[in-house]
């Protein structure tokens, strides 16, 4: 799955059929897992942290459309460097329609932070990279 823009629809995925019977369609750990080139732990791990919330039936965990689209914003805030506590806000922030304005305000605000950080980030890195550029010149000189 690419990381190319960081997309806040549920739709963002291509979604399955509703069922004929009008059941919402259900994904297993091992359907999402392969979808999204991740491991089933890193799965139980986003459970565990309180992001994703599979219905469990015996051991088997079935996550709804819902689960499959708080993943994929999952794995693309993690792509862009959010942690998960930003993640999280951002995710419970979700509501459908024009009340969604504040998770959008919210997800734009953190956005622009994470690259000013890695603006910052950058010129750190071209300072660094220039200074050994100037270390490397002075020690070829006295080779």
């Amino acid at each position: 799955m690419g990381t190319g823009g960081l997309s806040l629809s549920r739709d963002d995925a291509a979604q399955p059929p509703a069922a004929a019977d009008g059941v919402e369609p259900v994904f297993t750990i091992t359907d999402l897992a392969r979808e999204f080139a991740v491991t089933s732990r890193t799965l139980r791990f986003y459970e565990d942290e309180g992001l994703l919330h599979p219905l469990r039936r015996g051991t088997t965990r079935l996550y709804s459309r819902g689960d499959r689209a708080r993943l994929a914003w999952i794995l693309r805030g993690r792509a862009v460097g959010f942690s998960l506590a930003d993640i999280r806000d951002l995710l419970d922030m979700y509501a459908p329609g024009k009340a969604r304005r504040p998770q959008l305000e919210a997800a734009l605000g953190k956005s622009r932070e994470r690259i000013s950080a890695l603006m910052d980030q950058r010129a750190a890195i071209d300072a660094t990279i220039a200074e050994l550029e100037h270390f490397c010149r002075t020690i070829e000189q006295k080779l």
